[in-house]
């Protein structure tokens, strides 16, 4: 049989776990809580007591926020992919780009509105669960938040509940407003690692 670059994965495996639990800023003991495996199993894993089952791997790639070939260290072979135009929703005429495609954990989207020929009417809000951050790359974009009405230029975030009625627009004047959309459906929120020091 061909060598198809696996043969060394399963030793490799607890190593590689170990390094994307540090990276990630984990201690065991929070991975054993997000994942619901037992902290002895997650230590004999690392340790290379143990070979990782696949619903093991599956739990893991959802708290690391990874694929199974992350985990692996394998390379996926590539694939054409079909172009996929944006999703547009018939209401707002919005273009959604999703940029993660695995099931689980925290998602992330690119959101296009367009132009729009007047002052638009204040946005319609939803609530649901989960948390959401949003960054504007360009244009001038209307965040309904409650009962505040916030215009978020280009670099500029926002960072919420998404428990708490919101809805977004164009605010206008000129073209498109694009923004990025970082979602944790399960109310999963992004870990500050490094912030800019006084200086």
């Amino acid at each position: 049989m061909a060598d198809d670059g696996i043969e060394g994965v399963p030793a490799a495996m607890g190593a590689r776990l170990r390094a994307r639990r540090e990276a990630c800023g984990h201690t065991l003991t929070e991975v054993s809580r997000a994942s619901g495996i037992a902290l002895s199993t997650l230590s004999r894993v690392e340790n290379g007591r143990r070979r990782p089952n696949l619903e093991l791997l599956l739990r893991l790639a959802k708290v690391y926020g990874a694929t199974l070939d992350e985990l692996a260290g394998t390379v996926p072979a590539e694939v054409e992919k079909p172009h996929r135009p944006p999703r547009r929703r018939p209401v707002d005429e919005k273009a959604v780009l999703p940029l993660t495609r695995y099931v689980g954990g925290v998602h992330a989207h690119k959101h296009v509105l367009p132009a729009t020929d007047g002052p638009p009417p204040r946005p319609r809000q939803t609530a649901h669960e989960g948390h959401e951050w949003l960054c504007v790359l360009s244009g001038r974009l209307w965040l309904a938040l409650g009962a505040h009405d916030l215009v978020l230029t280009a670099g500029e975030v926002a960072e919420f509940d998404t428990r708490t009625p919101h809805g977004v627009a164009n605010a206008g004047p000129g073209g498109p407003v694009e923004y990025l959309v970082v979602f944790g459906p399960q109310g999963e929120r992004l870990r500050h690692r490094a912030l800019p020091t006084a200086g």
